[in-house]
């Protein structure tokens, strides 16, 4: 019988490589049409205008300094004192209040011992105004401690601010302020408190400025903070605390 002839095997067929996909691609071609791109965008313009202004800030004057600072301490109040008006107004009125520290400074000078309370008395420009602060020292510089009785210095510095600030058609804010202790009080049932004490010291200090000549109707305003305000905030029992500040507004009553 003949022999049958073996069949060939089928060699097995190859497998195609799957497609190549290009997800790098895709996935930014996906973010640039769903507008990803914008918010990155923005994020550097924002980033070079802050660059812009902290090198404008390096090269202004001090008073503008002054008076960037002050907005970002009280925006209300600088907000209210601005009001509308023309773009460098802000400047000017910075600039005014170094005007109004300066013709201050050169009065107090003639208190023979200012250089000894220079310390104690403290300039700074708001959003509100020129802010005075006369600060206390522990056994009591401006005031009698624990009183709202002014001592002889106190008076002194009190009756030079109320003539010179007089003079001008600014309005005025009268602050007091004490520190973290409590009221010592020999009668614990009066209910007299630091609230008592601040309120007090800055009537006794509003009193004083009328007596040396500043208008009644300059001073506008009588606060009372106690120890809710700290000047030196890490140390709440720093007399530095216990202080009267004198707010001279930008602009009349």
């Amino acid at each position: 019988m003949p022999k049958q002839p073996t069949p060939e095997a089928t060699p097995p067929q190859e497998t195609p490589p799957p497609p190549v996909e290009f997800r790098g691609y895709r996935a930014a071609e996906a973010d640039r049409r769903s507008g990803a791109w914008k918010v990155a965008y923005a994020d550097f313009v924002t980033a070079l205008m802050a660059l812009f202004i902290v090198l404008w800030m390096m090269n202004s004057s001090r008073a503008v300094r002054q008076s960037v600072s002050g907005y970002f301490k009280d925006p209300r109040g600088y907000t209210r004192s601005l009001g509308a008006g023309p773009a460098n107004a802000g400047e000017s009125l910075a600039a005014h209040a170094g005007q109004i520290q300066k013709q201050l400074e050169e009065a107090l000078r003639q208190l023979p011992e200012f250089q000894k309370l220079r310390s104690n008395v403290r300039f700074s420009v708001t959003g509100e105004g020129l802010r005075i602060d006369l600060m206390e020292t522990e056994q009591g510089l401006f005031f009698v401690t624990g009183s709202p009785t002014p001592t002889p210095e106190g008076e002194r510095m009190l009756s030079i601010l109320a003539r010179e600030i007089g003079r001008m058609s600014n309005s005025v804010v009268i602050e007091g302020h004490t520190d973290s202790r409590p009221f010592r009080d020999a009668n614990p049932t009066s209910g007299y408190s630091n609230w008592e004490l601040a309120t007090d010291r800055a009537n006794a200090a509003r009193r004083l400025l009328h007596t040396y000549g500043m208008p009644p109707q300059q001073v506008v305003e009588v606060r009372g903070f106690a120890d809710q305000k700290p000047l030196v905030p890490d140390a709440p029992e720093d007399p530095r605390n216990r202080r009267i500040s004198l707010v001279v507004r930008f602009g009349g009553p």
